[in-house]
């Protein structure tokens, strides 16, 4: 592109929102990132750079965009948070803003290919092949939902999950950074947002699948100010009843007060009662669907206090459901975990639709 050019000339809207999200970038280089930008959207086939480049009719300087790459790279959390502050100006946003997180592979081949190993696949297909080398990404986005297109979500940032044993692959010379956790890149991202979407006036929930609710991630995102977390129960979760509330003109006795109840509660015990089971109203997946439910509050050590339990009956089973917050309502739950697929949409767009993992 030996004028500097790119051949497509996007609309006033576009241009203003790709100056604002490349305003935390170097002055020298970040002018090629909205060029980059349009390449992205026009690109056809396999969706490596150089398809980009060619999209957007880049040929001489070619070499200079990828140098902006790694700087794009290195600064991703100052663009994923003019994104953020982006989209809080632009949608008419509710109230309570509904958080997702999960992780997903991108396929990867090659020995110079730095920070990827074998992973668990998600997606085995016919072949049914139940690893694949590659990268892993600690996703968050924002469910919403569309009045007219239901439940959608808007991917905001992405971290590498990179094995123990493969950060000794990478070269000092990256600068990486110590490992960590899937459970702990989350809670960065959580750290990252909340702050954020507080100073906008917003009340944050997030939804995690059973994987993420465990202690690490829990007892970090709950000392964030107002978070709440709904996410799945396993079946042998150690739950316990609530502590005993102390009678009136009872003294209390030495010690610090009981966060937890004496007695262990069983949730199969409880989901196997035929008696106390009632149906609700909600919208799941965009259709309007009844649910048969029972819920009661319990204690949960990696919440570190009580919680609300929803236990929902379905024809092949049952499944347990929490909030963090006991006040809320059981449609409430049930709909906010619903949205959580729509990161598999976002997962499915990203690496099917945008080649995600061919660069």
């Amino acid at each position: 592109m030996a004028n500097s050019r790119c051949r497509w000339e996007a609309p006033n809207q576009w241009n203003e929102w790709s100056q604002w999200l490349v305003a935390g970038l170097h002055a020298r280089n970040r002018w090629r990132l909205p060029v980059l930008l349009v390449g992205i959207l026009f690109a056809s086939g396999r969706r490596t750079v150089t398809t980009w480049l060619r999209a957007a009719g880049v040929s001489d300087d070619f070499q200079d965009y990828y140098y902006l790459l790694i700087s794009v790279g290195r600064k991703s959390e100052s663009v994923a948070t003019r994104l953020v502050v982006l989209i809080l100006r632009i949608l008419p946003l509710p109230g309570r803003l509904l958080l997702v997180i999960d992780d997903s592979p991108t396929k990867r081949y090659g020995p110079k290919v730095e920070g990827a190993d074998i992973h668990h696949n998600p997606t085995p297909g016919p072949a049914d092949q139940p690893y694949l080398y590659g990268h892993v990404w600690v996703t968050i986005s924002l469910a919403l939902r569309h009045p007219k297109w239901g439940a959608i979500g808007l991917p905001l940032q992405a971290m590498l999950y990179v094995r123990k044993r493969t950060m000794v692959t990478i070269p000092k010379v990256r600068g990486w950074q110590r490992f960590a956790t899937k459970l702990q890149l989350a809670a960065r991202l959580m750290e990252w947002i909340v702050p954020i979407l507080k100073k906008a006036g917003k009340t944050v929930w997030i939804v995690v699948d059973g994987g993420y609710t465990k202690r690490p991630f829990l007892r970090r995102v709950l000392k964030l100010s107002g978070v709440v977390v709904i996410g799945r129960l396993r079946k042998d979760a150690a739950l316990r009843d609530l502590p005993p509330r102390r009678k009136k003109g009872q003294h209390r006795g030495r010690g610090r007060p009981r966060k937890y109840g004496k007695n262990r509660l069983s949730l199969a015990k409880r989901a196997g009662q035929r008696g106390g089971w009632k149906t609700i109203e909600c919208v799941l997946y965009n259709q309007t669907v009844t649910k048969t439910y029972k819920t009661f509050l319990a204690t949960y050590a990696p919440v570190g206090g009580i919680i609300r339990v929803v236990l929902v009956k379905e024809e092949h089973g049952w499944f347990a459901f929490f909030s963090t917050d006991p006040n809320a309502t059981v449609k409430e739950i049930l709909e906010a975990f619903a949205d959580r697929a729509t990161i598999e949409q976002d997962f499915h767009d990203v690496k099917e639709v945008w080649g995600a993992g061919q660069q």
